[in-house]
């Protein structure tokens, strides 16, 4: 158990939210504009934490050394962009999750890489995020994670110390930006991972297998 903790920061896709079905969609709508066979939606789920990235591997196997992926993550972009709220829920127990915090006296709030451009139209339209104290997107400061500075600018905003906020995450960037932030870390096991990703090898301070499960690491009253 954690103590001393007055602030729960999370991930946002595949720690909150399950993105992959839109993101998965918006990847298989490029193939079948190029005549290419839709791809089953299993296949897009382990990378969409990755995002553009993860999603242009999978549908078309290319990778950003690639000369022609920026016009094709440009393109994805345009498509996600159009569909991002459709499919997109939180995860079974989250909304009870973040009520029980609340109820409890803790803040909580967001720090994904996702950019700006994504992250306010989707958390505006979800009232799962009505609660939240701060949501710092990928593009809120200059650096993404791994780097640290995204969750030191949250823990600002919330006005707690680093060492006083609990990050949650379902990739090892998040719990890299943690330990380098001065945070303890929670990995996510029931979010994307990454393809042949060992989520037990990351160094976090816990780990959790459903998100009702970090309650049980935290004092409440």
């Amino acid at each position: 158990m954690f103590r001393g903790i007055r602030a729960v920061l999370f991930d946002l896709d595949g720690t909150l939210i399950d993105s992959a079905p839109d993101l998965g969609a918006a990847a298989d709508a490029m193939r079948t504009e190029r005549g290419l066979a839709p791809l089953p939606p299993e296949r897009y789920r382990p990378l969409a934490g990755a995002g553009a990235r993860g999603m242009l591997r999978v549908a078309f196997d290319i990778d950003p050394d690639h000369a022609g992926y920026e016009p094709l993550k440009q393109e994805f972009f345009a498509h996600y962009e159009a569909c991002l709220t459709e499919r997109t829920r939180p995860f079974h127990e989250v909304d009870q999750l973040l009520e029980a915090l609340v109820q409890g006296g803790l803040l909580w709030g967001v720090v994904t890489n996702k950019s700006h451009r994504f992250t306010t139209p989707l958390t505006r339209a979800m009232r799962l995020f009505d609660t939240a104290g701060t949501i710092v997107s990928g593009d809120t400061t200059p650096h993404a994670k791994p780097h640290p500075e995204p969750l030191l600018e949250a823990a600002r905003r919330l006005e707690v110390l680093p060492a006083q906020c609990l990050y949650v995450g379902d990739d090892q960037r998040d719990i890299q930006a943690g330990r380098a932030a001065g945070m303890p870390t929670v990995a996510a096991h029931y979010g994307y991972l990454g393809l042949g990703a060992d989520a037990s090898t990351w160094g976090a301070d816990a780990e959790v297998f459903s998100p009702l499960q970090v309650l049980q690491l935290l004092e409440l009253p």
